[in-house]
């Protein structure tokens, strides 16, 4: 029954953590190109010894 009286609370502080890193991660703009990523893939570059 002690192991949840640890449990509990690295449980609701590993939650804290992971939203303060994707609030983080929304302020500093990492979503706000969805589709580029996706899309740059799909291209053809060539290279220049080709």
């Amino acid at each position: 029954m002690s192991i949840l009286g640890f449990l509990i609370p690295l449980a609701l502080l590993m939650g804290l953590v992971g939203l303060a890193a994707f609030f983080w991660a929304m302020k500093s703009g990492q979503f706000e190109d969805l589709d580029g990523a996706a899309n740059r893939i799909l291209i053809d570059e060539e290279e220049d010894g080709q």
